[in-house]
């Protein structure tokens, strides 16, 4: 059939024939291996002559009341993938549909009649690794854990102790460094210990644990980020690295008091992800093209602004990276440094040792920047001083906390900065929002509601747009959303709006002069996104619900 099909040649076909007489072994299996045909190809094949429904699994979501019946070893050993249960059967996805031994096997397991449908291996194993999600290993490690096996080391030999509790806490983070989650959050409950995951900036349920692994848990955190192991009353935080594949992950780590015990949220930096550039990062060509030029400024402040979660430091990382290393100094205060760049001189926030934001920035001044990244504005005295150094020569980026590109400015007047000073020294300012973007593997098109059109066409005009949303799959873990981009106001500092500042002009009049001047508010570039299909109105009224 491959042959009919022109798939293959009938002299490949004689070759492979003859080293299955040689070697043994499955016709397709050799076909493969030697690149003959793609597996996508014979699995079209094989379903036309097994008279087998073919299964895109990149399209289907697989449904966790089947997943339950067939334990992920057996998955794993046997290349298949349980679908769903349909009229009382279990559909079971496989590379080789054919062994009927595993079939019986898969039917004495699950307890229920099989159906088989085929499946490319390559996209069963993506499956498995997607859907079992460790969740198998972890509670193994949760199983062996008793409360007469509580640590009995601590100090150096509890760090290297490989123990349940140890392996179900590198299993947690590394089930979240593969699910590419931002947070772990370890919260004890009632009558469990709650596992939460943040992806894409919304937190989902992953695992629920017996409560008598709640302390050894909390008890191993702290002894990696080197807290008080005994102090159970005042919030703490620290931090580790945890070594995976080959990779380091650093761990910030924070814990708090509730009334059914010590929580812990791990924030997870992954250094191994590659940095974003400035073209990813989402922002309209016009609007990169004037932030480029103001980043080539030989001084002044640019901030970028939004609240926690928004993206503000990873567009001042990406921001640091475009520019030129070797004949300008750039340097850096950090808390934490969550990137290492090259030929960049970083420093970290330590407040054991005194190093402040403020105070690492009055210490970069000494030697020679001609570039200053600080990690964030927090206080009246990091201001001041950021101010002061972009008064005197030097291009400070940094973040701060405010709703929009407006609300930076009276952010700063609400520190104390004098108007004619941010209208001195203040280039330009980047307000940003995350939103999730719709799942390129599932995405379809559907009718808007009503509320979704007039939200949609109160911020721009595009009739007869075709809206999308992601439908769910396995590769979106049916959420219909994989990945983020963002959403972005870019304000420049004009003449206007500086005289505006010096008259002390409000936060609704100096709004209005910014988008007459061309400023594109947060919402209409959400809405441009969703107008090329990147995003959903849905994804962009959570993230700027509060911005008139």
């Amino acid at each position: 059939m491959l042959v009919e099909e022109n798939l293959i040649a009938p002299a490949q076909l004689a070759s492979a024939l003859e080293r299955q007489r040689q070697e043994g072994g499955k016709l397709s299996d050799i076909l493969l291996k030697q690149g003959i045909v793609k597996p996508e190809q014979l699995a079209v094949v094989l379903s036309i002559q097994l008279n087998l429904p073919l299964i895109d699994l990149k399209r289907h979501a697989v449904q966790s009341r089947a997943l339950r019946l067939i334990p992920e070893d057996m998955a794993r050993k046997y290349a298949l993938i349980p679908l769903d249960i349909v009229n009382d059967s279990l559909l079971v996805v496989m590379a080789d549909p054919e062994d009927t031994r595993t079939i019986e096997d898969v039917k004495a397991q699950a307890k229920m009649r099989v159906e088989v449908a085929l499946g490319v291996r390559s996209d069963i194993e993506r499956a498995i690794d997607l859907n079992y999600r460790s969740s198998g290993a972890i509670e193994k490690q949760v199983s062996r854990y008793t409360p007469a096996a509580v640590e009995k080391t601590d100090g150096a030999a509890a760090l290297t102790a490989r123990t349940p509790v140890a392996e179900t806490l590198d299993l947690l983070v590394a089930q979240a460094v593969k699910d590419r989650a931002s947070d772990v959050h370890i919260e004890p409950q009632e009558d469990r210990l709650r596992i939460r995951y943040r992806i894409d900036g919304i937190l989902h349920d992953m695992f629920s644990f017996p409560l008598s692994i709640h302390g050894p848990l909390v008890s191993r955190v702290k002894i990696l980020a080197e807290m008080d192991i005994s102090e159970q009353r005042r919030p703490q935080d620290g931090q580790f690295s945890i070594k995976l594949g080959g990779n380091e992950v650093d761990i910030r780590a924070a814990t708090m008091e509730t009334p059914g015990g010590e929580r812990v949220t791990l924030r997870i930096l992954d250094k191994s992800l590659a940095l974003f550039t400035l073209t990813e990062l989402g922002f309209q060509p016009d609007v990169l093209k004037k932030y480029r030029a103001m980043l080539k400024t030989p001084l002044g402040m640019i901030l970028a602004g939004g609240p926690t979660g928004s993206g503000k430091t990873t567009t001042l990382y990406a921001s640091i990276n475009e520019l030129d290393r070797n004949e300008r100094n750039i340097m850096t205060i950090e808390d934490p440094i969550e990137y290492s760049f090259m030929d960049i001189n970083q420093t970290q926030v330590n407040a054991r040792a005194g190093i402040t934001f403020a105070g690492g920035l009055r210490a970069i001044m000494r030697h020679d920047p001609d570039v200053i990244l600080v990690g964030e504005i927090r206080d009246r005295d990091t201001v001041t001083t950021a101010v002061q150094s972009a008064l005197t020569g030097h291009l400070v980026l940094s973040s701060i906390h405010a709703n929009d590109a407006v609300g930076v400015l009276f952010r700063l007047m609400d520190l104390d900065v004098e108007p004619a000073s941010i209208s001195s020294t203040l280039i330009g300012i980047v307000a940003q929002r995350m939103v999730r973007r719709i799942c390129p593997n599932c995405r379809a098109p559907y009718p808007p509601t009503e509320e979704e059109k007039q939200a949609f066409e109160s911020e721009i005009e595009a009739p007869g747009i075709t809206f999308y949303h992601g439908t769910g799959c396995n590769l979106c873990a049916s959420t219909g959303y994989r990945g983020r981009t963002g959403i972005f106001e870019f304000l420049v500092m004009s003449e206007s709006i500086r005289n505006m500042l010096r008259d002390r002009s409000g936060a609704g009049e100096v709004r209005t002069q910014a988008i007459a001047e061309g400023m594109m508010t947060m919402k209409q570039d959400g809405m441009l996104k969703v107008k090329d299909g990147i995003t959903s109105v849905g994804e962009v009224r959570r993230s700027v619900f509060s911005i008139n």
